[in-house]
């Protein structure tokens, strides 16, 4: 693994930190949130049109920059640090490379190049707290995951003219607001009962409800999806393709993504809270000069620099066909961003424990990602497992 970054890579973190800290400070931030859609719109416009972060990670034949799994984590980093509202994790992240994966050439060529030029959000539905074992984290997505109708879940049905969907899915991330959705589904019954994937493109029509939810984290947009006698269309050429394959593929990318994130959010709480405490005084002396302050500051250094190395790596073995990595990484970012958002809410005193202070929105980021996409000790369970440590098997060095 070459650990060093080239000179595109530099540009892509430097030119999004800078227009990152004019556009998305902690009040824009807050005033993006409260919106309808949850985000700035301008902002998306101009991440998507200038920047191209939408098809960062997606072919050039289908409008996409062409970059890697590094080069989405790179920008998912920065992203992080800022606690940017966007629907790029939804879209870019879940989405699209769904569509790429199992979509036919028809559905690659129609919504591919709107997803890249940021025209095309998406979304991903999957039922309940399912989302981590869909994506293979934090359990095998070989099961009966995605539920049926009455179960929870979504069901599908053939009918004369197509399939339909009845159903609901709780947390779904930003469906209130999305374009497209890819929706998980159960269908063919107890004999052949099997997980496929369906797209709905025309979200306002009769039978389909979308309902944002009050979510601990303002900044990632979760919604309730209701699906009565929806009309959607098969994901794909035909019904035998390996969904679950393609759900562990997407995940392992998804994870290194998201640590990457989660790296930024935990590298500025920390960078914010060096500041503060030089010049925080307390016995007539900057709080940042007392040894015990230190010790717990090079603590939270150390880890996050840690989890920066194991994200980075996620998204190196991504890019070369390795496997079961990125949830490690996850596990490791997710535990140093709830450690030092935590520390800084102590550390920042007083103020810390205002609701209004800014420290309250790494917390709730910290907290809300390990409802979704956790909990740590699942994530490292499961990879555990994966790798036979604790079952007699050998283990790959």
């Amino acid at each position: 693994m070459d650990a060093t970054f080239t000179a595109e890579q530099d540009e892509i973190r430097r030119t999004l930190r800078e227009l990152l800290l004019k556009r998305c400070g902690p009040e824009e931030v807050r005033a993006a949130v409260r919106t309808a859609d949850g985000y700035d719109p301008g902002l998306w416009e101009t991440l998507a049109q200038q920047l191209g972060l939408p098809g960062l990670a997606l072919p050039e034949a289908y409008g996409g920059v062409g970059c890697t799994t590094t080069e989405l984590a790179l920008a998912a980093e920065e992203m992080g640090r800022a606690l940017a509202p966007s629907p790029l994790l939804a879209t870019a992240v879940l989405g699209a490379p769904l569509v790429l994966g199992l979509g036919s050439a028809g559905q690659r060529a129609a919504l591919l190049p709107r997803i890249a030029s940021g025209e095309l959000t998406a979304a991903l539905v999957v039922p309940g707290a399912a989302l981590t074992t869909a994506l293979g984290l934090t359990g095998g997505n070989r099961g009966d995951w995605a539920g049926g109708g009455r179960a929870g879940g979504v069901q599908a049905r053939r009918t004369d003219d197509g399939w339909r969907l009845y159903g609901e899915a709780d947390q779904v991330l930003d469906g209130h607001s999305a374009d497209l959705l890819v929706v998980a589904a159960h269908t063919g019954g107890f004999a052949r009962s099997r997980t496929l994937f369906f797209l709905v493109r025309e979200l306002v029509r009769e039978g389909a409800t979308r309902v944002r939810q009050t979510s601990l984290d303002e900044t990632r947009s979760q919604s309730r999806i209701q699906l009565r006698h929806v009309e959607a269309e098969l994901l794909g050429d035909g019904e035998d393709a390996d969904v679950g394959g393609v759900l562990a593929r997407v995940g392992d990318s998804a994870a290194a993504v998201l640590a990457a994130e989660a790296v930024g959010g935990a590298d500025r709480v920390l960078e914010r809270t060096v500041e503060y405490v030089k010049q925080r005084e307390q016995f007539g002396r900057a709080i940042g000069s007392f040894q015990a302050v230190k010790h717990r500051l090079a603590d939270l250094y150390v880890q996050v620099q840690g989890a920066r190395s194991a994200a980075y790596y996620a998204a190196w073995a991504t890019v070369e066909g390795q496997e079961r990595v990125g949830g490690l990484a996850l596990a490791q970012a997710l535990e140093a961003l709830r450690v030092c958002a935590a520390e800084a809410v102590q550390l920042h005193g007083g103020i810390g424990f205002t609701w209004e202070h800014e420290a309250h929105l790494y917390f709730k980021r910290a907290a809300g990602d390990e409802l979704l996409f956790g909990p740590v000790h699942r994530l490292r369970a499961y990879a555990a497992q994966e790798a036979r440590l604790f079952g007699g098997g050998e283990v790959a060095v």
